[in-house]
């Protein structure tokens, strides 16, 4: 379905991008609105119905706070309409089947599952509609009355499947009143070809290595093949959610919107604490203002804060999916991040080096325990890491895979966009030309991979 999605999008752009442009201002909000509906129901039209009680519940709860006044148990109410009907949703649909494999296995019991197809972008969509409503009971922002503009906020069609969290607070103000010109439109098409490319030409491909191992048995493989395979996944879900986000980002500036970055070359950090501030920055924004601050933040006991920590990583461990291995990925951080809270922070930031020596690999483990759900297999994968198996194996893979690795190295760095920073500042204008055929040569090679290839999966839409 993803692999379709993509191909839609590029019958859809055209279109709606033509619509937009040509209708009346007054009226863009409302084409965005349809459109972004019509892409979300062409991938999951069953759907569509919990997005309209969605828009409806926190519409409603949203101006039914500013109704209220002062009256701060109304205000309450209305919140508490909007919190548990979103977290509800989201619960029922991703984590009903999780909490009932759990029950059976331990109170022996054999209930049926349900068996739900997980709606696109749930995860993203209700995280959005949730912080506004709090935003508007804080007092951060008044209620939306316009039932397009909020519903277009909601339905946002670029970042509505898989992010950036983009919250209300970030295009209020273009929600009402945007200007576009063809300069902020020629960088949303190249922010978009350049993630396009992140996925389809680096992702992709790489990907295929990890994909290929996964279905190995691992006591099979040898130490340096799986080691390799680390890598692989670890640069496949990189180029694969940076790549959308970037899309997204380049999308919403072809129709006026300025989204909040969401990677910032993690893979260049010295320590976990800075990894966590780089990548996926919304996600990590939306935990800390809407969880770890009204937990008590670190305004607290040394004790209350580790625990507000812990709290934290757990939740965002289990929001990734409904598996014990998320659970454990996501504490698995929290340990890192306590011990650099503590003591390691001031010796990794002083040794540059010594720090990119002891996160490779932390980074690497932490993404065996993302991809792997199964614990027996994980077990077993960690066994061919850290029990020497030897095997020329991993030679055919390098051989195979060795340059998209290496180009996949590169490009997780800034090296090449300082380069190019740097080219133009010597030659101003010059690279434009270069720069452009690039571009075109990536759309090109991208769209006919697309058309192509059957391997195709877009790893953060199951969020």
């Amino acid at each position: 379905m993803v692999f379709s999605s993509l191909l839609f999008l590029f019958r859809f752009l055209p279109v709606m991008m033509l619509v937009y442009y040509l209708t009346p201002r007054r009226f863009k909000n409302l084409v965005l609105l349809i459109g972004s509906l019509i892409f979300y129901s062409w991938g999951e039209i069953k759907y569509f119905p919990i997005m309209a009680a969605s828009i409806a519940v926190d519409y409603i709860a949203s101006n039914g706070i500013m109704a209220a006044g002062q009256r701060q148990g109304r205000r309450r109410a209305w919140l508490m309409l909007s919190v548990f009907f979103n977290l509800g949703m989201l619960f029922f649909f991703k984590y009903t089947d999780f909490f009932i494999q759990n029950l059976n296995a331990l109170l022996g019991l054999s209930i049926p599952y349900l068996k739900l197809t997980l709606p696109l972008g749930i995860s993203f969509y209700t995280f959005q509609t949730m912080s506004y409503t709090i935003d508007v009971y804080r007092g951060k922002v008044t209620a939306e009355k316009n039932l397009v503009d909020f519903s277009a906020f909601v339905v946002l069609f670029p970042q509505l499947i898989a992010g950036p969290i983009v919250r209300y607070t970030d295009i209020s103000r273009e929600l009402k009143e945007r200007r576009m010109d063809l300069a902020q439109i020629q960088q949303g098409v190249e922010c978009f070809i350049l993630g396009l490319g992140r996925k389809v030409l680096i992702a992709n491909s790489v990907g295929a290595l990890w994909t290929e191992v996964e279905a190995m048995s691992y006591p099979a493989i040898s130490t340096p093949l799986a080691w390799l395979a680390a890598l692989a996944f670890s640069l496949q879900i990189y180029f694969d959610f940076s790549g959308y986000s970037l899309m997204a980002i380049g999308l919403g500036k072809m129709l006026g919107f300025n989204f909040p970055q969401n990677f910032d070359d993690p893979y260049i950090s010295k320590s976990m604490t800075e990894f966590w501030r780089r990548w996926h920055m919304t996600l990590g924004s939306w935990f800390r203002e809407y969880l770890y601050i009204p937990l008590g933040g670190n305004r607290c006991s040394k004790a209350r804060n580790m625990w507000n920590i812990f709290v934290v990583w757990a939740a965002t461990g289990f929001w990734h999916g409904a598996s014990w291995n998320f659970v454990l990925w996501g504490l698995y951080f929290f340990v890192f991040l306590v011990l650099e809270k503590n003591f390691l922070l001031p010796r990794l930031n002083a040794h540059p080096v010594l720090s990119r020596v002891y996160m490779i690999p932390l980074l690497l483990i932490s993404w065996v325990l993302f991809a792997i759900t199964d614990f027996a297999r994980l077990g077993e994968y960690f066994s061919a890491m850290f029990l020497w198996q030897g095997g020329a194996d991993w030679m055919y893979y390098l051989r195979n895979y060795g340059v998209v690795l290496l180009l996949g190295i590169i490009l997780s760095t800034p090296l090449l966009s300082r380069l190019g920073a740097r080219l133009e500042a010597r030659h101003p204008g010059r690279p434009g030309l270069a720069k452009g055929l690039f571009l075109a040569a990536v759309l090109v090679i991208s769209v006919a991979y697309l058309v192509d290839a059957t391997y195709n999966p877009f790893l953060y839409f199951r969020f």
